[in-house]
């Protein structure tokens, strides 16, 4: 598939890219300055511009899936994660259905399925990312959403725990959770479900399988 990555530049968004290249899909990243284009283009990776706070329409010519990857990070302010987190998402699933992409992947936050239960200054975090992962179940496409937990910069081991919903909070690579999405993408199986992730003991190759 033609895989349009939504902020592809970000520590989560570089392993995307590279894990769906892997996985013989082809992966167009969308970055917002065109300084950020080399890197991609040495890959041999299509890029285009956009960015969600204006317009990038243009991004989705052409696309057969879109990965949500996009994120201000639980330590920006309220506003600024609100525009990004919530509302750049919320865009990026309308102009997804006005171009006709059926497949659209989120990649969320553990506890954004209960937002009211996280720590009070990741609150306004969770919320947006809450109201964006909603916004996506109620949008006819088919979706999947990844709850990962803390994310970290370790070398993937290509061994995790997915879950509907767990429990127990975790951390796990940036790197393992790139892969689980590029796996989880084109299964059948994963359709029009929420998942958590976090770092465990069965091979990511052998999800849902």
């Amino acid at each position: 598939m033609r895989v349009l990555v939504i902020g592809a530049n970000g520590k989560v968004g570089k392993h995307i890219v590279d894990k769906l290249k892997s996985a013989d899909h082809d992966p167009v990243a969308m970055v917002r300055d065109p300084d950020q284009v080399p890197q991609f283009e040495e890959k041999g990776v299509d890029t285009v511009l956009g960015n969600l706070e204006k317009d990038f329409e243009s991004a989705f010519y052409k696309i057969d899936a879109v990965i949500f990857a996009a994120g201000s990070g639980p330590d920006t302010e309220a506003d600024k994660t609100i525009l990004i987190d919530q509302e750049g998402a919320i865009k990026s699933i309308e102009r997804a259905k006005h171009f006709g992409i059926q497949r659209f992947v989120m990649l969320s936050s553990m506890l954004a399925d209960r937002p009211e239960s996280g720590p009070s200054g990741m609150k306004h975090y969770l919320y947006a990312k809450h109201r964006a992962d909603e916004h996506l179940k109620q949008s006819g496409l088919d979706y999947t959403i990844v709850r990962p937990g803390g994310l970290t910069n370790e070398p993937g081991t290509g061994r995790v725990m997915l879950q509907e919903n767990m429990n127990n909070f975790g951390e796990i690579p940036r790197e393992d959770v790139a892969e689980t999405i590029a796996h989880l993408i084109s299964l059948p199986k994963a359709e029009n479900k929420s998942f958590d992730l976090i770092s465990g003991s069965d091979p990511i190759k052998e999800l849902l399988s």
